[in-house]
């Protein structure tokens, strides 16, 4: 004899489904949060590596989203992360800032822009390599399109715009930390 469809078997079932379901992914949500809180980690601290001389001591500020690099008791700069809006979406900075406000270097955390062409921003080293030694008391800090003396990328004026307008944020944290 076949089971009637009702209104309690349908709220059963689905019931049943639903704890299955969650109970699955709570499961794989306890098996992968480590690793993934260590990968996430670990980018981080190669991101650090990348923008900023040799240091033996990285200290994070949870609240301004920065690092104190430190070699020894010498301070060897802020690796400062920012994040701003590019053409696809969001776009995440490492920015590198020595002690006397020049930029270091950059490196992309993470990026929506277009495949082939915003995207440009972590492979095209003329753009990349731009910023080692930015020092915005000499050059200005916009593309050469908007009078400054950033060399956007081809086709994707955007990307560059909202690149250098991440550095400039992290810069103004800066400024902001170095008159504490």
């Amino acid at each position: 004899m076949a089971v009637k469809s009702n209104l309690v078997n349908m709220v059963a079932v689905l019931g049943l489904t639903c704890l299955v379901c969650a109970g699955l992914l709570g499961g794989a949500y306890v098996l992968t949060k480590e690793p993934i809180e260590a990968a996430a980690a670990a980018k981080t601290q190669q991101a650090i590596a990348r923008v900023l001389p040799h240091f033996t001591e990285a200290s994070y500020d949870a609240e301004g989203h920065y690092y104190t690099a430190l070699d020894g008791e010498n301070l060897v700069g802020y690796a400062i992360e920012s994040t701003v809006v590019g053409f696809g979406g969001p776009l995440s900075l490492m920015v590198g800032v020595t002690p006397d406000g020049v930029v270091y270097n950059t490196s992309v955390l993470s990026h929506a822009e277009t495949p082939g062409l915003g995207a440009k921003c972590t492979t095209d080293m003329k753009f990349m390599d731009q910023w080692r030694g930015f020092d915005p008391s000499v050059k200005k800090l916009s593309v050469k399109k908007d009078g400054g003396d950033v060399d956007a990328i081809t086709a994707s004026t955007i990307t560059s715009r909202a690149y250098a307008m991440a550095v400039e944020n992290a810069l103004n944290t800066f400024k902001t930390l170095s008159h504490e």
